[in-house]
Order: structure tokens, then C-alpha cells, then sequence
């Protein structure tokens, strides 16, 4: 019992038999599933997809030979993406960050409780000033300054530090574009966090232009990073509820304290084995 948990992950064109693929095959090797989450499409092209744990204890075969036999099996008959992964595989998170420290500390408060199944390998930030915030948490603290002029040079040096070595690379108020080639590198691997005022807002100080429109609602998104700026598949959302009474930096307050809690739900649900990307939109079986 003492045996690390295993989880999979499933996307496949739905059809009658799936689940009594899988799970005959797991009670075949024995597999005792542990937890079991479905969900179907409603697209004309129904589209299945599930995720669920099982005990490794009991396994008649090695990991590695259990994944090539689910392949030949299961997996290629139902033409399936799927994925296999340990719960003692811990992924290994890198976090960008410039001057804003919510999000970046609420992660690492997160990390540091043992509420995040991840090691936080590396903060980098294109400033330095939150290098003492977070020494505290002996996590290595790497400046690399990056703006438009020397982009190719700062992320070349980041992707040295990175490539190999992180799985998982969290933008906590990075406050930098970053390019499609540096994207390439981490397909479904990048998760960023900002505002919800999008488009509506866009530019300088977002939470003035909401503020003089009367907006009733703030929010912030979670999603991860594709080339195309702010329009990756969501992970995570919420909202809070403003009123005439609220001044700007009421607004910008209640905006940090949703920006933190909704990043480190997105980023530990990733990590979790939780999340399955199909096309620009996500399942998420939180």
C-alpha cells in the first residue's frame, strides 16, 4: 500500500467499450483503481476523456512494460492520447516573475507546505528585486534582464537554464512577451495569470479604465501559453464582486489576491495530472 499511485489521462474519439477496455486491462495486471473521473463532448465528433488512479502495489508487470502493453492493447485500438504518469514523479517547476510578488509568493507558500506535488527549481526575473523575498525559501534566484532590445540574448540564456530541466515553467506576473520559439520549447508547459478585463481593458493600468466604466466583477485567468498573446486554453477562472464603493486600489487589491489563488490552483491541478488540453480549450478534473 505503500506504493506510489499511478495516473492516467485519456482523449480519444468516443465509442462504446472504453471503459471496459481500460478497466479490464488494469484488473487483468492487477491494478486496483483507486479514484475514476469520465466526461463526453456534446460535439457532433463526441470526443472522451478521463483520468483516473490506481494502486501500483499489486502490478504483474514493471511500470514501463504495463505502459507498452495499455499501448498495444488498449491505446491503438481506440486511437487514444493518452498519458501515464506516477504520483512520485514530482514535476519540476521554474516561475518567471519581474516586480510583482503575490503570485510568485503565494506558490511558493504553497510549494513550501506541501500542498504542490512539484520542486520548484529556479525563480528567474528580468529585475532583482525580489531576490530577498524569496531566500527565505532557498529556491536559486536567477536576473536575467530581458526587454525588446535584448530578447533573443535573455531567452536564450533562460532556455539554457530551463530546457531539460524544468517541465513546467509558470509566468507569476512576468511582465515580458515571450516569444513563439520560447513557447515551441514547452508546448502545454507554460501557465500564465493575469486579469480578466481582456479585451475590454487592454493597455495601461486596466483596473483605472474598469474603475471609471463602473465595473461591477474583477477576475483573473489562468492559462496556459501559446503564441498567440493571452488566448491559450483556459485552465482556471474566478471572480469577485465590486461596488460603487470600492476605490481603484481596492480593485487592484481584490485582483492580486484572485490573481494568487487562481495561479496556484491552475499550476497545481497541472501538476496533479489534472488537466487534458484538447484543441484551444481544457477538461479539468479538479
Amino acid at each position: 500500500m505503500n506504493a506510489p499511485r499511478a495516473i492516467l489521462l485519456v482523449k480519444c474519439p468516443d465509442r462504446p467499450g472504453i471503459v471496459a477496455a481500460i478497466s479490464s486491462f488494469l484488473f487483468r495486471h492487477g491494478a486496483n483503481i483507486t479514484d475514476f473521473d469520465q466526461h463526453t463532448s456534446e460535439d457532433e465528433a463526441a470526443v472522451y476523456f478521463t483520468r483516473l488512479e490506481f494502486q501500483t502495489d499489486r502490478l504483474d508487470l514493471p511500470l514501463d512494460d504495463l505502459e507498452k502493453a495499455f499501448a498495444l492493447d488498449v491505446a491503438r485500438p481506440f486511437a487514444m492520447d493518452w498519458r501515464l504518469t506516477l504520483s512520485s514523479r514530482r514535476k519540476r517547476v521554474a516561475v518567471l516573475v519581474s516586480r510583482q510578488d503575490h503570485a510568485l509568493l503565494e506558490l511558493l507558500w504553497t510549494w513550501q507546505r506541501g500542498d504542490l506535488r512539484a520542486d520548484v527549481i529556479a525563480v528567474i526575473s528580468n529585475h532583482e528585486d525580489l531576490g530577498p523575498a524569496i531566500a527565505p525559501f532557498a529556491v536559486p534566484f536567477v536576473h536575467v534582464p530581458n526587454d525588446a532590445a535584448v530578447r533573443r540574448e535573455a531567452e536564450a540564456r533562460m532556455l539554457g537554464l530551463l530546457e531539460g530541466k524544468a517541465d513546467l515553467v509558470v509566468l507569476a506576473r512576468y511582465m515580458q512577451i515571450v516569444s513563439a520559439d520560447f513557447v515551441a520549447r514547452f508546448p502545454n508547459a507554460i501557465i500564465n495569470i493575469h486579469h480578466s478585463f481582456l479585451p475590454a481593458f487592454a493597455g495601461a493600468d486596466p483596473y483605472r479604465q474598469a474603475y471609471h466604466r463602473g465595473v461591477k466583477i474583477v477576475g483573473a485567468t489562468a492559462h496556459y501559453v501559446t503564441a498567440e498573446l493571452d488566448a491559450g486554453p483556459i485552465i482556471e477562472q474566478d471572480v469577485g464582486r465590486v461596488t460603487h464603493r470600492d476605490t481603484v486600489e481596492d480593485l487592484k487589491h481584490l485582483g492580486r489576491d484572485l490573481e494568487r489563488r487562481v495561479l496556484a490552483r491552475a499550476v497545481r491541478w497541472h501538476c496533479d495530472d489534472r488537466v487534458i488540453v484538447h484543441g484551444n480549450k481544457t477538461v479539468v478534473f479538479s
